[in-house]
């Protein structure tokens, strides 16, 4: 653990409730925002990975089988 993350949860220790609860709030809030900007990095790189034809699809159990065990 850093001593920045340390400093962090005593000074956490020593809010109150009131101030705990919305500190969970944001953070909560904050998480969302960062997965979803996780998620539109992962769908810009799928479809850039799709315009240049990397990208196939099936249906078919089979042939998405041996597409992931070459991977």
């Amino acid at each position: 653990m850093s001593q920045n993350f340390a400093q962090v949860v005593e000074a956490v220790k020593e809010l109150s409730l009131a101030e705990k609860e919305e500190l969970q709030e944001l953070l909560r809030k904050y998480a969302i925002e960062e997965r979803r900007q996780e998620l539109l990095e992962d769908l810009e790189a799928s479809l850039q990975e799709w315009r240049e034809g990397k990208l196939t699809f099936s249906s078919d159990i089979d042939t998405l089988k041996q597409d992931l065990s070459h991977d």
